[in-house]
C-alpha cells in the first residue's frame, strides 16, 4: 500500500480552517476536535475506545517515529474519528515496530491530517473549548465542508457506548507485560490453588490495561456487555468495575438505572465515564469542561494522604461532588483547575476515579487504586 500525501484541510464548527498533508487513508471524517498533552503513547490513544466519535490532535510535535506493533494496544482496532499531527513520520526506528502508522492508520480507513500548527489549532480549542469538526482529502472547499460539520448533530446526543461495547460476555486472563517476559503477559497465581474473587466488568468502552491491572491484583476477570441486567451480575460477582467509555454519560440511561440495582449489593469501582454513571446514579450533575482533559501529566492530590500523583486522563465530563454532598466525601482533586477527580461514597463499599488509574499511556502512579478495591472486595465478604 502506497502512502497518500494528498492535500487535506480540517475545518472547525467556527469557520476556523488549516491546510495540511493527509495521511492514513483518504476520504472525510468528522468529531468532536480535542487535544492531547501526551507525548507518547499515540497508538494507545489511537485505540482507547473513549475517543469514539473525536478527532485528536497530538501537541507533541513529531508522531510516528516508532511506528505501530500487536502489543500497545487499548482495544481491537483504533476508535479515534481522526487524528492531527504537526510532523508526521512514516519510518519508524523501533525494534519493537511491525507496520509504520501511516500503514496502520490506512489499514483502518482512518482519515488524519499533519504539517498544520498544532499549537495554535490547541490554543484556539483552549480558549474557544472543543467544538466539532472535519478533515477531508476529498472535497477541498471550506465553505462545502464548514456545511457537512455543522450539519452534524455532535456526540453529546448520541450513545457512543453502544458502538464500543462487546457483543457477549468473555473472560480474560491477560496480565501486564513486564521485561524479561519477552511478548507475554502472562496472568499471575495461574497454577496455584488460590481461589480468586470474581470481577465482572461493565464494558463501555473498556481499556485492556484495566483488564490487565485486575488481573495483576489477583481477581478472575468476567467482562460483559453495556446493557446486561444487574441482577446477572449481581448473582455472580465479588466485585463489580464500571469502566471507561466514550461520551456524554447521560445517553446512557440504562448504564445509570443498572449502577442504581448494583450500589449496596457488591463492592463498586467506576473509572472516568462509570465514575460519572455513579454520579448520576447518586442523583448528582453532570456537567461539560471546556477543553477536557486529555494527556499523561495531570497531578492529582489524594485527598486522604496529601500524595500527589501524576495521572493519565481522557475525559470531557466531570462530575460535581459538591452535589452529592452528605451522600460522598471527595478523595481526589485535579491540581490543574481544581476539579473533582475521585469520590467515596460515605455508606456503601463505592469508590470510584475520573482518571485512568491504569494508564496505558501515561505514569504508573495510579495502580495502588486496584490494591485498593481489591482490599475492599476482600473485606466485603
Amino acid at each position: 500500500m502506497g502512502l497518500k500525501r494528498e492535500k487535506a484541510l480540517l475545518v472547525l464548527a467556527d469557520g476556523t480552517v488549516f491546510e495540511g498533508t493527509g495521511f492514513g487513508a483518504g476520504g472525510e471524517a468528522v468529531g468532536e476536535v480535542v487535544f492531547n498533552t501526551s507525548m507518547t503513547g499515540y497508538q494507545e490513544i489511537l485505540t482507547d475506545p473513549s475517543y469514539r466519535g473525536q478527532i485528536v490532535a497530538m501537541t507533541y510535535s513529531q508522531i510516528g517515529n516508532y511506528g505501530t506493533n500487536p502489543d500497545d494496544t487499548e482495544s481491537v482496532a483504533p476508535n479515534v474519528e481522526g487524528f492531527i499531527a504537526k510532523e508526521f513520520f512514516d519510518f519508524p526506528g523501533n525494534w519493537r515496530s511491525t507496520e509504520s502508522l501511516g500503514h496502520y492508520l490506512e489499514r483502518y480507513g482512518k482519515t488524519c491530517i499533519s504539517g498544520i500548527d498544532t499549537r495554535a489549532l490547541t490554543r484556539h480549542l483552549r480558549d474557544n473549548g472543543v467544538q466539532m469538526g472535519i478533515i477531508s482529502t476529498v472535497d477541498l472547499n471550506p465553505q462545502s465542508l464548514l456545511e457537512k460539520v455543522r450539519s452534524h448533530p455532535g456526540i453529546s446526543s448520541l450513545d457512543l457506548v453502544k458502538e464500543v461495547t462487546a457483543g457477549e460476555a468473555y473472560k480474560w486472563g491477560e496480565g501486564l507485560w513486564k521485561p524479561g517476559n519477552g511478548e507475554e503477559r502472562p496472568g499471575i497465581h495461574d497454577s496455584g490453588s488460590e481461589i480468586k474473587k470474581k470481577v465482572v466488568v461493565y464494558d463501555f468502552g473498556v481499556k485492556m490495561n484495566i483488564l490487565r491491572h485486575l488481573v495483576e491484583a489477583g481477581f478472575d476477570v468476567t467482562v460483559v456487555p453495556a446493557a446486561t441486567p444487574a441482577g446477572e451480575v449481581i448473582e455472580t460477582a465479588d466485585g463489580i468495575v464500571l469502566s471507561n467509555g466514550p461520551g456524554d454519560p447521560r445517553t446512557v440511561g440504562y448504564a445509570v438505572e443498572n449502577a442504581k440495582k448494583l450500589m449496596g449489593k457488591k463492592p463498586l469501582l467506576g473509572i472516568c465515564l462509570g465514575h460519572q454513571i455513579l454520579g448520576l446514579a447518586l442523583g448528582g450533575r453532570i456537567y461539560k469542561l471546556k477543553f477536557g482533559h486529555h494527556g499523561g501529566n495531570h497531578p492529582v492530590m489524594d485527598l486522604s494522604t496529601g500524595r500527589v500523583e501524576i495521572t493519565s486522563q481522557n475525559h470531557n465530563y466531570c462530575v460535581d461532588t459538591e452535589s452529592l454532598k452528605g451522600c460522598v466525601e471527595l478523595t481526589h482533586r485535579n491540581l490543574y483547575d481544581g476539579t473533582d477527580e475521585g469520590m467515596r461514597h460515605k455508606d456503601m463499599p463505592v469508590i470510584s476515579f475520573q482518571y485512568h488509574p491504569e494508564a496505558g499511556p501515561g505514569p504508573n502512579d495510579s495502580g495502588y487504586i486496584f490494591r485498593r478495591f481489591k482490599d475492599m472486595v476482600e473485606s466485603w465478604s
